[in-house]
């Protein structure tokens, strides 16, 4: 599985019913959110199949506004191989 960064924007209009929704939904504490900032948007981090797959954390109606970005972690020598002279 892979990890991956759901991002999910919503208006201060639509506030409750997107947090509603997600409730719903059986993930309500797996986000975070920034609501109470005026940031209207919640933020997942969770394994998944597919960026398709994790979509699915997010309510239909909110999906077409959201994000998904594949999560990778980089290590030293990683970072070493890519900066290394030609």
């Amino acid at each position: 599985m892979d990890r991956f960064l759901v991002i999910s924007p919503h208006t201060a209009a639509d506030c409750a019913h997107a947090l509603k929704e997600v409730h719903a939904a059986g993930y309500i504490t797996h986000f975070d959110w920034g609501c109470m900032d005026g940031d209207h948007t919640g933020w997942v981090i969770l394994e998944a199949a597919n960026a398709k797959e994790a979509l699915m954390v997010v309510p239909s109606l909110q999906r077409s506004s959201a994000r998904v970005v594949k999560l990778v972690k980089f290590s030293p020598s990683d970072v070493e191989k890519m900066h290394a002279p030609y």
